[in-house]
Formats: structure tokens, C-alpha cells, sequence
């Protein structure tokens, strides 16, 4: 294991050589941090959580108990995995055929959030700051800032960066931040 020594990982996690873990990022309980990953800064990883090997988690992650991040699979900065998320990395999976030259990447981008139990199919990119609703399919890209819902998901709405749902005038009634729609691409004003 390689980084700073200003991170935290439970005595019962284990952590394979060749990883790097950013400052301020806690591993909990039960976890197993495979070789050649590579986990950011101020990222937080719940109990019973497989990461590798080979992946990249940015910065400022959260990624909530039981859930398999695979090779193949690239979480941005700020992304949060909800409980029980479910990452594939192969379409036609069988334990008794060798796959793993047909791993599709998947990307989930800066901000996004995924919520309990939501399948993400591989191949897909979820766009930033968008939001997978919990116990949802996703079998296709997601725009940035869209939320879908739903097996398979579909669009629901538009959110802001904050996460709340966007009315007409397309203004965050939280942060009171205005968003542009031009051509299907949902933007910051």
C-alpha cells in the first residue's frame, strides 16, 4: 500500500499492494481494496466494499456499504454509491466462460449519485451531477443532471448540482442557481 499516511483503514479491511489511498479517505469494516486501485482524497468507503483491482474512485467519494466497484469501472470526483449498488462489467456473464477480455468501462461522473440497490449495466456513462433513483436499472447513458428512475430507468426530471428537482424556469430552489436547456444538454446559466 502507497500514499499518505493521513488516511484511516480498519483493522479488518484488507489492502493489496500496489494501491494508493488519498489523505483524509476512511476504509471501514470488512473492505477489500485489490491491487493497481487507486482511491482519492476525502473519500469515504462503507463496510463490506470491493474495490479493484484497477480502478480509479476520485476525490471526495462516498460509496455506502455493500457494493463491488470492478475493473472496468471509473468513478469521478463526489460521486456517491448509494447502498447495494450494483456495478457488471460483462453483458452475458457465466462462471464457467473467462470474460474478462470483454470488460466494458463504465463512468460515472463528477457529482453524480446513484441510490440503494440500482443495477448499473456496463458500458454506460452517468453524467455529472446526475441521480440514479434507488432499486433502478440503468442500461444506457444518463445526461448530466438528468434523474431516471425506473427498470429500465428513464428520464424523470431535470436536478441542479444541488440535487433538487428543477421546475420550468429551470432555477434550483435551493441554491437559487439558473440552468439553460439548449438542444436535450442541460447546462449552468
Amino acid at each position: 500500500m502507497t500514499g499518505t499516511i493521513n488516511h484511516f483503514v480498519h483493522a479488518t479491511a484488507v489492502v493489496d499492494g500496489d494501491v494508493e489511498i488519498g489523505a483524509q479517505t476512511r476504509i471501514w469494516h470488512f473492505c477489500h481494496i485489490l491491487a493497481g486501485s487507486r482511491i482519492g482524497e476525502r473519500c469515504v468507503i462503507g463496510q463490506n466494499v470491493m474495490i479493484g483491482p484497477d480502478v480509479r474512485v476520485g476525490h471526495g467519494c462516498k460509496i455506502q456499504n455493500n457494493v463491488s466497484v470492478y475493473r472496468g469501472v471509473t468513478l469521478e470526483d463526489d460521486v456517491f454509491c448509494g447502498p447495494s449498488v450494483v456495478f457488471t462489467n460483462v453483458i452475458n456473464p457465466r462462471a464457467f466462460i473467462d470474460r474478462s477480455d470483454e470488460i466494458r468501462p463504465t463512468l460515472v461522473r463528477t457529482g453524480a449519485s446513484i441510490g440503494a440497490n440500482a443495477t448499473i449495466v456496463c458500458g454506460v456513462t452517468i453524467g455529472a451531477y446526475a441521480m440514479v433513483a434507488a432499486g433502478a436499472v440503468v442500461n444506457r447513458d444518463v445526461a448530466n443532471y438528468a434523474l431516471v428512475a425506473g427498470i429500465p430507468a428513464r428520464f424523470r426530471s431535470w436536478v441542479s448540482r444541488s440535487g433538487n428537482p428543477l421546475g420550468d424556469d429551470l432555477t434550483c430552489p435551493r441554491s437559487g442557481e439558473r440552468y439553460v436547456l439548449q438542444n436535450g444538454v442541460l447546462a449552468p446559466a
